[in-house]
């Protein structure tokens, strides 16, 4: 080959090696990194070339020749620098960001008649920085019976890592009390189309909190574990309608309406790996903040307590899970809703997989009582999933629910739902 053809040759591979250094710098894909640095041995090997070349030139007192070879493998070297140092900082960056979430579409068919297309979209997002700092957020788009989109923050943190085994958490968070709420209310992790009665709004499982937490997890002996979490936040308010406590409302509040902090935590301990036992409590003092929908203020302090237990055990294709929890206020004779009350609610679960792993069966018990009667419910839950893969599925479900006649607790239901999470 003469030094003009490998002059043209060399353009051609410094163009396509540029073009592959600015595809990569918007990517962080590890093949592509891979594909640069192949590239960039490329290059060292023409470059290897051009200077053996650019030794015979000198030997023939090709003067032009030389000159152009030179200004060649500068150039060549320049590009292969600038790529070089591309690819490194990708692989040596100090942030990073991450999409996750899950999305579900569903239908639902009650005795009485009614149906109902549903759906909901949660985007997570992730900000790390290094090792040592990690900001979370969660945002709920969901689509309601009536047509309405409601949007919601379901949680939203900044996590400093303290070590390898605690973690401190500030902002608002998702109740680590009990184990649903936190790790399996998603949909595509819930192995039936619908929550257990009781682990809603106004139920007997808290559903968030803001404030500040630790949590962690440690290692114990060669197979055990325990994991911890201890937080104190704003608490819940109440919420009074026809002179008693109408529900507890956990959402997660930003304002102390009644000046009182709630405390609690949630440990654990895993003997074995894929067997969990948690003991879960809280305590404080709250108070009625909203009576018939009217403000209230200057309501008396009362009581509050959360006491839950939960056990997990997942074995080759089977799945248990059940889990306690309950809320107590307790009576106040000077509020505007003197009578408190307890909500409580229990479930057990089982769910096997067969047919290679593509089929699921799951069958559920839930037992909720409220102070109300027309909030309290008895229910036997039967579901069959069909997995597209771990994180898709389509879940059929079927709830024989026992509650006051003429309420919708007493009403069974059909549910269809696709979930999937990314």
């Amino acid at each position: 080959m003469n030094m003009s053809r490998r002059r043209s040759a060399v353009a051609a591979s410094l163009a396509t090696f540029l073009l592959a250094a600015t595809t990569v710098s918007a990517q962080t894909d590890t093949s592509r990194i891979d594909e640069l640095e192949a590239k960039a041995a490329a290059m060292v090997q023409q470059l290897a070339e051009l200077r053996a070349e650019l030794d015979e030139a000198k030997d023939a007192n090709a003067s032009e020749d030389i000159q152009a070879l030179r200004t060649d493998v500068a150039a060549a070297s320049q590009a292969a620098r600038r790529a070089s140092k591309s690819a490194s900082e990708w692989k040596n960056t100090s942030s990073v960001s991450h999409l996750a979430g899950y999305g579900s579409a569903g239908y639902i068919n009650t005795d009485n008649g009614s149906d109902a297309f549903v759906g909901n979209f949660n985007p997570i997002f992730h900000f790390q920085y290094k090792d040592r700092v990690l900001w979370e957020s969660e945002l709920e788009f969901e689509i309601g019976e009536d047509g309405e989109t409601e949007i919601a923050l379901e949680y939203s943190t900044i996590d400093f890592f303290l070590n390898d085994n605690l973690i401190f958490l500030a902002g608002k968070f998702i109740s680590p009390l009990g184990n649903f709420r936190q790790n399996i209310h998603p949909s595509w992790i819930n192995k039936l189309p619908s929550a257990p009665p009781g682990f809603g709004h106004d139920g007997a499982a808290p559903l968030a909190e803001i404030g500040f937490q630790l949590r962690g997890g440690a290692g114990v002996g060669e197979r055990s574990k325990v994991t911890y979490a201890a937080y104190v936040g704003m608490g819940p308010k109440l919420e009074g309608e026809d002179g008693e406590v109408h529900g507890i409302d956990t959402d997660g509040f930003a304002g102390d309406s009644d000046g009182e902090k709630v405390f609690g935590g949630r440990l654990s301990f895993l003997p074995i790996p894929k067997f969990e036992i948690g003991l879960s409590g809280a305590f404080g003092d709250v108070a009625v903040v909203e009576d018939d929908g009217v403000e209230v203020e200057d309501d008396p302090l009362r009581d509050y307590n959360v006491l839950g237990i939960d056990a997990s055990y997942q074995w080759r294709n089977f799945d248990f899970r059940a889990e306690y929890i309950q809320q107590d206020v307790a009576d106040s004779e000077q509020s505007v809703a003197p009578e408190g009350g307890t909500w409580e609610t229990w479930y057990t679960q089982g769910a096997y997989k067969f047919g290679q792993g593509k089929w699921e069966g799951v069958l559920r018990y839930t037992d909720y009582s409220s102070p109300h009667a027309s909030k309290s419910q008895e229910q036997w839950a039967l579901g069959l999933n069909y997995l597209l893969s771990p994180n898709a599925m389509i879940k059929l479900g079927y709830e024989i629910n026992d509650g006051l006649v003429g309420e919708t607790t007493d009403d069974d239901r059909w549910l269809l739902q696709i979930a999937y999470g990314y």
